[in-house]
């Protein structure tokens, strides 16, 4: 049996840590006290999360840049009491630890550039120190610059006066810290900041991330240096005008309890129910119904064609449709790393339980649907199918028939209604649109903050189980160079966009073409209504005006009746299918959609044949972000056509 991914559902609390380092005169006169009240937030989150009863604990991820200071003292607390560390380096650890340990000469610098030990007793236990604490952590190290970035740490250290040299090393290691503290951002629930609540305008910097982390929606947990007792949690950037000092409120302790329950206590009703979904291999024989509507109108698609659909088995997925892309994912990470097998035994077969459930329940939502306008028809036509064939006696036959029509429209009706097919369709196909790039998205070290997840009226539990199936796989622990990036935009990020690319391509061609048919079709069915009035009304004036003999008239009225309602009744629900299926609306969203990722296609390829010295992991994880920005655009403009249009009567 295929195991539901929910039963499994992984919640974990995700931290992010940001502060100064040693130098600052803030921090140097009041450490103590400001580890204290570390200390003191980390032990208040370890005791929330010890209250919440939970089948399966969630446990709790620090994110740390590693810089010395807050981050490695924060990095310290976590070790000790069991929380995972996960540290994306803003640079490769050689280098990493060349800039952080804080060497005085060239020879040393470059000693620990090679990944050897250096001369200077202090900066040795410096490094000493960032190795031990690596060592506990998946590291994710940005290493697409560390060429240049080596050769201007030495440049500037021969000769300090250089200013182009200043300028160009301050650049460059301010935007890679940047981009280290957006990942932290990005895969935080709850930003930890250590801020002397002064400067946000430098680049990498504790309170450039602060203003990052609040543009982005992720709440920001502010100690302030000069009082760290009196630590206050901001949501919006314009709060921080108002940051207030003095003793730490109830008010709060109330809202970080709140957020840490919630995100480690995520189930609901909905999800406890959907838990118990049953994945299947076939749909139902009659749910094919509405994929032929698509295929008599619009032509046959890879998704129409068959009374019954076969659907990818989510423990058979890694050997077929994904079997490319873990080939690529087993060349740039360690195949018994957390992201392979995450991605191999998790992320992908829940993608395919969540693909083939919500496949299901659309073709039996919207099959329902089209099966209950085409029944109203033929109850309607049936009803009075006696009068052409002049059997008024055995009227309560047809009745009969119309009566039994009508009941099985009453009771797809009911059954749409009593297994919830709408709901339970919207929320799976969420999930599945959601992970269906996630192995780009876990490979390359990019996610969606908390605050730009698509927010409902409705249960947000999909949204909370992608985010967290996403963020279970971790950041790869691997150095990202330009081979790197090569490999996984050509191997995983490309495919994915062409192959999406051309199904929306298809898909519009085809929702078009269904559009445009069933309006022309609605419209003869009108229009043969029209000549058939017609006919009979040339019929009677012929007769009145002994034209034509006098009994034909009377003689063809019921077949002329009979004829008169039943093609407005089709042409009528024709429309109504039309109506309902929304295929113009949806041709168009899919039209946008491949527009957009046409457009990212080319930006991917154009970059690939360039100068490779211009490939940089800022402008490669924004190519990933762009896509993900447009699966998400297309999840919000289908639900925006359908979230409304529950199953209901054909009226």
């Amino acid at each position: 049996m295929v195991q539901n991914p929910l039963s499994n559902w992984k919640p974990h609390l995700a931290l992010g840590i940001t502060g100064h380092r040693p130098d600052n005169p803030a921090f140097a006169a009041n450490a103590q006290a400001v580890e204290a009240a570390l200390l003191d937030i980390f032990e208040t989150i370890e005791g929330i999360r010890s209250e919440i009863a939970l089948d399966h604990p969630g446990e709790i991820r620090l994110h740390s840049l590693m810089a010395e200071g807050i981050d490695q003292v924060a990095a310290n607390f976590a070790l000790e009491k069991g929380w995972q560390i996960v540290a994306p380096l803003p640079f490769g650890k050689d280098l990493n630890l060349a800039i952080n340990a804080a060497p005085a000469t060239p020879d040393d610098l470059t000693a620990l550039c090679d990944g050897q030990e250096a001369r200077d007793p202090a900066v040795r236990d410096r490094a000493a120190e960032i190795r031990r604490l690596l060592a506990h952590a998946d590291v994710f190290q940005i290493a697409d610059r560390d060429a240049e970035i080596r050769d201007l740490l030495l440049r500037k250290m021969a000769g300090p006066d250089d200013e182009s040299v200043g300028h160009r090393l301050q650049a460059l290691t301010s935007d890679n810290v940047a981009l280290a503290g957006r990942i932290m951002i990005e895969r935080s629930d709850l930003l930890i900041a250590v801020w002397d609540c002064k400067r946000t305008d430098l680049a990498g910097g504790t309170g450039h991330t602060v203003v990052s982390a609040l543009q982005n929606g992720t709440p920001v947990l502010v100690v302030d240096l000069a009082d760290p007792v009196g630590w206050t949690i901001l949501s919006r950037s314009e709060e921080l005008g108002h940051l207030a000092r003095g003793e730490k409120g109830e008010a709060e302790t109330t809202r970080l309890r709140a957020l840490v329950e919630t995100t480690l206590a995520p189930i609901s009703p909905a999800v406890q129910a959907m838990s118990r979904e049953k994945w299947r291999r076939r749909s139902p024989f009659g749910f094919g119904i509405y994929r032929h509507i698509e295929t008599v109108f619009g032509g046959r698609t890879t998704k129409s064609g068959t009374i019954q659909a076969v659907y990818e088995s989510p423990d058979k997925i890694a050997e077929g449709s994904a079997r490319q892309l873990l080939e690529t994912a087993r060349s740039v990470l360690d195949e018994e790393g957390r992201v392979y097998t995450s991605l191999r035994d998790e992320l992908l077969p829940a993608f395919a339980w969540a693909d083939g459930v919500s496949s299901r329940l659309s073709d039996a939502y919207r099959s329902g649907m089209t099966v209950s306008f085409a029944l109203s028809a033929f109850a309607i036509i049936a009803g009075i199918a006696y009068l052409p064939l002049d059997l008024a006696e055995y009227k309560w036959i047809f009745a009969s028939i119309e009566f039994g029509l009508l009941l099985s429209i009453l009771l797809i009706t009911y059954a749409g209604y009593r297994f919830a097919w709408h709901r339970r369709w919207f929320e799976t196909r969420r999930v599945a649109e959601y992970l269906r790039f996630g192995p780009a998205i876990a490979i390359m070290g990019v996610a969606r903050p908390i605050g730009r997840w698509p927010r409902g009226d409705g249960d947000d539990w999909p949204e909370r189980f992608a985010r967290d199936a996403l963020r279970d796989a971790g950041l790869p622990d691997v150095k990202v160079d330009r081979a790197y990036m090569r490999k996984v935009l050509q191997g995983v990020v490309l495919p994915h966009v062409k192959g999406q690319r051309r199904y929306h391509e298809a898909k519009s061609a085809q929702l078009a073409r269904v559009h445009h048919r069933i309006d022309r079709s609605a419209e003869t069915c009108f229009l043969t209504a029209l000549v058939t009035v017609a006919i009979y009304l040339g019929i009677e004036a012929g007769a009145a005006l002994s034209l034509l003999p006098s009994e034909w008239p009377r003689s063809i009225a019921k077949v002329f009746t009979f004829m008169g309602v039943a093609f407005p009744t089709l042409g009528a629900n024709l429309a109504g299918i039309r109506y309902f299926g929304d295929f113009e609306r949806f041709s168009a969203i899919s039209l946008a959609t491949a527009s957009k990722l046409s457009s990212v296609e080319a930006r991917i390829e154009l970059l690939l044949s360039g100068d490779q010295a211009q490939m940089s992991y800022r402008a490669t994880s924004e190519l990933v972000q762009s896509v993900d920005e447009i699966i998400v655009a297309e999840i919000e403009g289908w639900q925006s056509v359908f979230g409304a249009k529950h199953l209901t009567l054909p009226a």
